[in-house]
């Protein structure tokens, strides 16, 4: 009988960091060009590639409960999947705080913070196209210290960011919309270490 063909978990998980870029481009192509009339359509768009990241998660689950053999623990491939999803769900959050928050005008860190999520989801995507030759490649462990110094960044940039937010005197209002939307920021740049972290896992438990 023929060996059945396993699946590319690899792919999949690389397909899911993809949707993560995705939105994290999508979110700032949004604030490049902010205008409030169209938050609610750049929402929407933003939504759909959330469920499309969705249903390519449950795609990859479906497939692992079925499968006897897989390349790396069943365990890892769930925990990265999900923190992957985790992701994408986290930058979601930061465009449905600027709608729901009636934000009018950003913030001048709002941006800078915007390009660190896109570069960190860059690093993932590109971290994840090596995985599969984690054994050896040489590129994983650059992108997994990478994301780690991104998020680092992240950090400062929360402080400096929440440091001017209480000292330029701002409203109580502004101080309240703001800390809630520094806090996703963060939590996306967060989100992504979390996957590299696994990542890292993955390597000292297998070599």
């Amino acid at each position: 009988m023929a060996k059945r063909q396993e699946n590319d978990y690899f792919e999949m998980l690389k397909g899911l960091a993809a949707y993560s870029m995705r939105a994290a481009l999508a979110l700032q192509g949004t604030l490049q060009q902010f205008d409030v009339t169209v938050l609610p359509q750049q929402i929407q768009e933003m939504h759909t590639i959330e469920h499309e990241a969705d249903q390519a998660n449950h795609d990859l689950h479906d497939h692992l409960v079925r499968e006897f053999i897989t390349p790396i623990e069943r365990d890892d491939i769930t925990v990265m999947a999900s923190r992957i999803d985790d992701i994408t769900d986290a930058i979601e959050d930061v465009l449905l705080r600027v709608y729901m928050f009636n934000v009018r005008e950003l913030r001048d860190e709002m941006l800078p913070f915007v390009e660190l999520i896109v570069r960190c989801t860059q690093a993932l995507q590109d971290g994840l196209r090596e995985f599969a030759n984690f054994r050896k490649s040489k590129t994983v462990r650059e992108k997994i210290i990478e994301i780690n110094n991104l998020e680092d960044e992240g950090d400062r940039l929360y402080l400096t960011a929440m440091r001017r937010l209480f000292a330029d005197g701002a409203t109580a209002e502004e101080k309240l919309v703001w800390t809630e939307l520094f806090d996703c920021c963060e939590l996306c740049c967060d989100a992504c270490e979390d996957v590299s972290d696994a990542m890292s896992r993955v390597i000292m438990n297998n070599t």
